[in-house]
């Protein structure tokens, strides 16, 4: 009883484990091994000696792992591991992986930090790479469910009325986000999912007054997020929970005058342990190459403009 209380449902605490060090942990009844820098591996092993002595009191949860790991001071073993050049994430429909320095850049940060930011252009691959990290650690089991948000502001145009319930009214903001989802996992899995609540999407507005834990959050078109709405975002995180949030500080839809949340959470943030940002610049941009040109140009007007 105590072997089990201490790997957690499905080992989730040795995965926790694994993901928090960058180890990787093996265990046969009550023998374990640890793979990893040796750094790393002793950590792992005080922590995971530490938990054995706990379970002879209390029964461990997720949160009860991560205070230990955090009490540990992981951050300097973590900062030390030299990740591999290429991040490869997969998933039912092939492998995806980093084209170009910044997106693989990108997929390190999200395999290493609780919270990051992926911001620049469109077309430099911010939204599909977080979709597909959110679909790996769903299929891994790393996480139980994900949630896409986004900021229901209307770029430019008056909609008006949207009929429907909550979910066909926000549909249409979200519609990248499915389109990524259809093409990594498929419409059929991708709607079964929904159903059971698996896959939530919701209005940037529903955030307030929860806590999301084990879950893969990712926010787009985050440039739209006033800074209340940012910090009422950042302050959902629970545990075992990774965040993702896209957007471009050149596209703000919001109301004159009223200051974008994405832009004042870079100077807010930007040297916090535990988050990451990745700035993307109109040489990354993965679509047709006219895309490219057409940024560059909006770019080197608003420069003249300045």
């Amino acid at each position: 009883m105590r072997l089990a209380n201490l790997c957690g449902q499905f080992d989730e605490h040795l995965r926790q484990i694994e993901r928090r060090l960058g180890v990787e942990v093996n265990n046969r009844g009550n023998s374990f091994r640890v793979i990893g820098e040796a750094d790393s591996i002793q950590k792992a092993e005080e922590i995971i000696i530490n938990l054995y002595n706990e379970t002879a009191n209390q029964t461990l949860d997720p949160a009860q792992v991560n205070l230990h790991l955090q009490e540990a001071g992981l951050e300097a073993v973590v900062a030390d591991i030299t990740p591999s050049d290429d991040v490869i994430i997969q998933t039912q429909r092939g492998n995806i992986r980093g084209r170009g320095p910044s997106q693989k850049q990108y997929l390190r940060h999200i395999k290493d930090h609780d919270v990051n930011f992926g911001i620049g252009p469109a077309g430099t691959g911010k939204t599909y790479l977080a979709v597909a990290c959110a679909v790996d650690a769903l299929e891994r089991q790393e996480v139980r469910r994900l949630i896409l948000t986004r900021p229901a502001v209307e770029s430019g145009e008056r909609l008006g009325f949207l009929p429907g319930d909550i979910a066909q009214k926000i549909d249409p903001y979200l519609r990248p986000l499915y389109d990524a989802l259809y093409e990594m996992m498929g419409f059929e899995q991708v709607a079964k999912l929904i159903e059971r609540n698996v896959i939530e999407v919701a209005p940037l507005a529903y955030m307030r007054g929860r806590t999301l834990n084990e879950s893969f959050i990712i926010l787009d078109e985050a440039q739209n997020t006033s800074m209340e709405q940012m910090k009422m975002f950042l302050t959902r995180v629970g545990f075992g929970s990774t965040v993702v949030v896209t957007g471009d500080v050149t596209q703000v839809d919001l109301p004159r005058g009223q200051q974008s949340g994405l832009r004042h959470v870079i100077d807010v943030l930007n040297r916090v342990k535990g988050i990451s940002f990745t700035f993307f610049t109109p040489k990354d941009v993965v679509r047709h190459q006219i895309v490219q040109r057409i940024v560059k140009a909006y770019e080197a007007s608003e420069k003249n403009n300045d």
